[in-house]
């Protein structure tokens, strides 16, 4: 579709896309903030995980992503996935500089504003790491706090598997992050759109690191609010709010004709926090 090819309207849908489920943690929260909304999300599980292919792909894969909303009449884009973000999002602006778009980085802002002083620890696919945008931030606030990244390839999948707990994720977590928790750390950024679904796992397996931290809670921070509340920004700069009063409708889309991905999609949008 071409940049202006198209026209934006209140009452069409807002459209999610990311490389499997993981956007759904985002997109849980513009539902709590724009109830009467109308969303499509796209998730593209067929292809996931994108945190391990190259940097072309990633932008191809997400441009088709991003046709497939336009075709569907969207108002609006939360590219939902911080390595589609790191690769595609400045392309997609200039490309369709009418449509309001927002992406999603590692809250690492926010983690070092309450900074007091430990070690900030950034969970974050292998591609985020390795990106000159990840790489920026970590660089501007290289001189505020004592922030460690932790390439975690591998833990995306469980995700898109449903597997949110249990032994193997145990494994994985202490091969992982184990030797990174001790008592000076103070926060975990949850730099994947997926990892928010694993946060219960997170906090039991660190409530079990109990004796090593010395009674010390770690703090997880993730950064779906706030890339929502700069989505519902740039969509009433440019006067696309619904003025529904009706509770909106939610679409699941999936690459992948696994119905079981479907319905792994609606339960991780109804999942107690």
């Amino acid at each position: 579709m071409e940049s202006d090819s198209f026209s934006l309207d209140k009452d069409s849908p807002i459209g999610f896309m990311d490389s499997g489920l993981g956007g759904i943690s985002v997109l849980r929260e513009a539902v709590k903030l724009m109830p009467n909304e109308d969303y499509i999300y796209y998730g593209d599980s067929k292809n996931a995980p994108y945190g391990t292919k190259s940097q072309d792909e990633i932008r191809k894969l997400t441009f088709h992503a991003v046709e497939y909303l336009l075709d569907r009449g969207i108002k609006g884009l939360a590219v939902a996935c911080n390595t589609a973000t790191s690769a595609a999002v400045r392309l997609l602006r200039e490309k369709y500089p009418n449509l309001p778009i927002v992406g999603i980085e590692p809250a690492i802002k926010p983690a070092v504003e309450h900074y007091k002083g430990g070690r900030i620890l950034v969970l974050a696919t292998p591609m985020t790491i390795k990106q000159e945008k990840f790489r920026n931030l970590l660089k501007s606030y290289a001189n505020q706090a004592d922030i460690v990244p932790i390439s975690c390839g591998g833990l995306m999948e469980f995700v898109e598997r449903g597997e949110l707990e249990g032994p193997n994720l145990d494994d994985y977590l202490d091969a992982t992050i184990g030797k990174y928790v001790i008592p000076s750390t103070e926060s975990m950024v949850l730099g994947c759109t997926h990892y928010p679904f694993l946060k219960k796992e997170f906090k039991r397996y660190l409530k079990e690191k109990e004796t090593e931290l010395k009674g010390k809670e770690i703090e997880l921070i993730d950064g779906s609010f706030g890339t929502v509340k700069e989505l519902k920004r740039r969509l009433n700069e440019k006067e696309l709010l619904t003025t529904s009063t009706q509770n909106g409708h939610v679409e699941f889309v999936n690459s992948s004709k696994d119905p079981e991905i479907l319905k792994r999609c609606q339960m991780f949008l109804d999942l107690a926090e």
